[in-house]
């Protein structure tokens, strides 16, 4: 019986820092004080949210102009099951809303309540968020004109220069035949590479040939050793490092193989070198799963380096 292909979730996220500038950095700093402001560009036109650059003239746009908290939805889209991280944990609709005053439409949620009450033309005012830092989430969301507004707390006007974003994207992976049955080779701690049947290379993981458009065929045990074909050192910190800088991220040409992986390689990052021999550590065999995190890293087997002439195709 043959085995289904493996499939799981997967999360990649990271916070995004960014230095604003002179022209976002007085439009998030508006948000917070609960105003919003446009640039006015060389055709008299006001964007929302404001351009840094005229898009005709090129030349650097100087002057904004403060805009209602009212607008009108040009155009809409309803979402039914809404994700984590969205402005809103019920149904909700995101909408182009061209704000009184302003030229072009700002994309942002709208509380409608219900689908049928979101239409195009729509008359819409700004929600503010209870707490406001300088953010597009300072605008919790939009919401039709049919009662009383909100209290509005205004707060310090201090510059805001620096907005941290949230990314993240959520999706499932479905591997393929091949892939399969090297991750679950990994399970039992064995690395697995395949063979293309034009080129006779050997690639590890599997998969469709780069040089000649054909899946790789033939199941190729591969050695756990290999040699460092490149590699950089890593010195800076970052959000979710796993590892204390410094250390090695290398590519590493194992034995057997026709392309290199990358992986640590742990050890004196001064030390590490083009052509140095190194040898995967497994973790325990219990916590084996069927992910290529069952090697923790690599470490140098103190054997001679390899001659470059038999990695230099591999850089």
């Amino acid at each position: 019986m043959v085995a289904p292909p493996l499939s799981a979730p997967l999360d990649i996220a990271f916070d995004y820092t960014r230095s604003l500038g002179p022209v976002l950095g007085r439009f998030m700093t508006g948000l917070r004080a609960g105003r919003v402001l446009g640039s006015r560009t060389a055709d008299g036109r006001v964007h929302v949210p404001p351009l840094e650059y005229d898009p005709v003239t090129h030349a650097p746009v100087t002057e904004l102009v403060e805009v209602q908290s009212t607008g009108t939805v040009t155009s809409w889209t309803w979402t039914d099951r809404p994700l984590a991280g969205q402005p809103l944990d019920r149904p909700f609709g995101f909408a182009l809303i061209r704000l009184d005053g302003a030229d072009t439409a700002l994309l942002h949620a709208v509380d409608a309540g219900a689908r049928d009450r979101l239409y195009t033309g729509l008359r819409v005012r700004i929600r503010w968020a209870a707490e406001r830092v300088g953010h597009i989430r300072d605008i919790a969301c939009f919401e039709p004109i049919d009662g009383p507004a909100g209290a509005l707390d205004f707060q310090k006007d201090e510059p805001v220069t620096i907005m941290t974003t949230p990314i993240r994207l959520s999706y499932t992976h479905t591997a393929s035949a091949d892939e399969s049955r090297y991750l679950r080779a990994l399970a039992e701690g064995r690395l697995l590479g395949q063979r293309c049947p034009v080129c006779r290379k050997v690639y590890v993981p599997p998969r469709v040939c780069p040089a000649d458009g054909v899946p790789t065929e033939d199941e190729v045990p591969i050695r756990d050793h290999g040699t460092v074909t490149t590699f950089c050192v890593v010195n800076v910190p970052f959000a979710g490092q796993r590892l204390d800088p410094p250390y090695v991220v290398a590519q590493i040409l194992l034995d057997g193989a026709d392309i290199p992986i990358p992986h640590f390689v742990i050890g004196n990052a001064d030390d590490v070198r083009m052509g140095m021999r190194v040898a995967a550590v497994w973790r325990e065999p219990s916590s084996w799963t069927t992910t290529p995190e069952n090697i923790a890293h690599f470490r140098p087997t103190g054997e001679p380096d390899a001659p470059y002439e038999s990695f230099e195709e591999h850089l």
